[in-house]
């Protein structure tokens, strides 16, 4: 059965080499630890720092050999590139704005030299909306990218602010999606997670910072101004699924400036799609999937920070008919996306 995995991850050598470089967070430096090994971490906020995996790095920047016999060992027969966390979204504008555009064309090369196994996402600087939305609209027209990818807040903003609606404009206009990944949560929220600094990344963190931002995005109203935009959230929807019971029964408890036209739970069926990246528990996904149907659900992995295998693996022991399996694992990315 054909796969396309949606949410895999690169980096280029310039744009590591470039947070190398960098005197202000983000950036990578090498240190000591408490044995004298030299390693390398990369800071996100001044509290927040990872231990780079050196091995890590290395299949992020492999958009070639290496990463293409990882992907036919389990099978998987396209990715669906992004650019890894961190994004250009914590640079000033112009500094965003120039690796933006940078790393689009260096994918628009990686995806012409292997157009059957790679399409791509492109990255954004959503600080300065306006360019950011003329930046899409040349990444999907003339590169051939097909939507995308924003790892949540702006510098602590977020996009249900309308000075960046032309995003989604321009983006419900090309027909394209926009990804919303992860990310520690906003400096207003993120001093509670320091205690237990695992707590601000993929433990806890990550959910709870984009399930916010999508919640923002539909008390906003931007659906009801462009119904026909698409939002794509990983990890099976950062939980929403198993709340939009609840937020359903809430709905008109609290006022709204304005109210939406339909309830969280109808807003999430029409404008949002889930990947399975990251979360490969059969009882979640059975929820989902028995939530949201087959249509709504698109294959991802989390490459290379994520394993295909167990990608693979969970799909294959999902007990649902076949004809639901290709939607997952092809069919829905192939419409969505265009491919």
């Amino acid at each position: 059965m054909k796969k396309i995995s949606i949410e895999e991850h690169f980096a280029t050598e310039a744009y590591i080499d470039y947070l190398r470089s960098r005197r202000d967070i983000p950036k990578r430096e090498f240190v000591e630890d408490d044995q004298g090994r030299k390693i390398e971490v990369e800071w996100w906020a001044p509290s927040n720092f990872m231990v780079i995996d050196p091995n890590l790095t290395n299949r992020l920047c492999d958009l070639g050999e290496g990463r293409l016999r990882d992907m036919d060992e389990s099978g998987i027969d396209m990715q669906v590139l992004s650019l890894s966390f961190p994004g250009v979204e914590l640079f000033d504008a112009a500094d965003g704005t120039f690796w933006a555009k940078s790393i689009n064309d260096g994918l628009s090369e990686v995806i012409k030299k292997h157009p059957k196994r790679f399409a791509g996402f492109a990255t954004l600087a959503p600080q300065d909306p306006d360019v950011a939305a003329i930046e899409l609209e040349r990444a999907v027209k003339d590169l051939g990218l097909k939507g995308a990818l924003i790892n949540s807040h702006i510098r602590g903003e977020y996009l249900d602010d309308q000075k960046y609606w032309v995003i989604f404009e321009k983006a419900e206009k090309l027909a394209v999606p926009i990804y919303i990944h992860p990310r520690q949560p906003s400096p207003d929220m993120l001093k509670p997670y320091l205690t237990y600094p695992a707590l601000a990344h993929a433990m806890l963190g990550f959910a709870a910072e984009v399930s916010l931002h999508a919640m923002r995005l539909i008390c906003s109203g931007v659906f009801d101004k462009y119904p026909n935009l698409k939002i794509i959230l990983g990890h099976l929807g950062e939980a929403l699924p198993f709340l939009l019971w609840r937020q359903d029964t809430m709905w008109n408890r609290f006022p709204f400036t304005k109210q939406p036209q339909k309830t969280p739970s109808q807003y999430f069926k029409d404008n949002f799609f889930v990947t399975t990246s990251g979360m490969f528990w059969q009882p979640v996904l059975q929820f989902v999937y028995s939530v949201l149907g087959a249509d709504r659900i698109l294959f991802a992995v989390d490459y290379p920070h994520e394993s295909n295998r167990a990608a693979v693996q969970s799909m294959e022991d999902m007990p649902i008919c076949s004809s639901d399996k290709e939607k997952l694992y092809h069919l829905n990315a192939e419409t969505l996306l265009a491919l």
